[in-house]
C-alpha cells in the first residue's frame, strides 16, 4: 500500500489506464471491464481492476495536471510494479482541425510546466510513447476504421 493508493499487493495490473477524472475511471471500468473491483478511493481518486478480453487491466484516476499525475504514476510504478501507463481521456487543443471527440494518439508529450525544468535542470525533455504500444494502437485503429490523429502533444 502506498500513500495515495490503498490497493493490496497484486490488485493492480501491470497495464493501467490513466484518466484524470476519477468518475471517468469508474465509467471506463464499469463499461469495458469484466469482474471489476475497486482497489482505491483515497481522496476520492478512484481505481479499479478487471479484465478486458481476458487480460488483467487497471484504471486509476490521476486528477488534473502534471504534479497530481506524477504522484499516481510514481506510486503505481514503485509500489505496484506497473509496466505500462496509458493516459486516456479528454484534452483541449490548439489545432483548429481537431474537433470534439477526435482521437489523438500521442507520439511525444512536451510541457510548459515547471516540473520538467526542476527535474531535468534547464533541459527540454519530451517523453515519447513506447513505439510498439503506439504502433499497436495505430494499427488497431486502421484495421477497425477508427479515424485518428497522431503527433506530439503539449
Amino acid at each position: 500500500m502506498s500513500i495515495h493508493i490503498n490497493a493490496k499487493p497484486g490488485e493492480v495490473a501491470e497495464n493501467v489506464l490513466l484518466p484524470g477524472d476519477p468518475l471517468r475511471a469508474k465509467w471506463i471500468a464499469e463499461t469495458f471491464l469484466e469482474n471489476v473491483f475497486q482497489f482505491n478511493d483515497v481522496r476520492g481518486m478512484l481505481g479499479y481492476t478487471g479484465t478486458f478480453n481476458g487480460q488483467k487491466v487497471s484504471v486509476q484516476g490521476t486528477g488534473m495536471g502534471i504534479p497530481s499525475m506524477l504522484i499516481y504514476c510514481n506510486e503505481l510504478i514503485r509500489d505496484y510494479g506497473v509496466k505500462k501507463l496509458i493516459r486516456v481521456g479528454s484534452a483541449g487543443s490548439y489545432q483548429p482541425s481537431l474537433d470534439l471527440h477526435d482521437i489523438v494518439i500521442a507520439m511525444a508529450a512536451s510541457s510548459t510546466s515547471g516540473i520538467n525544468n526542476s527535474r531535468f535542470v534547464n533541459a527540454d525533455y519530451s517523453p515519447t510513447a513506447d513505439f510498439d504500444l503506439f504502433m499497436k494502437a495505430a494499427i488497431y485503429a486502421q484495421e477497425n476504421n477508427i479515424p485518428i490523429q497522431a503527433g506530439n502533444v503539449l
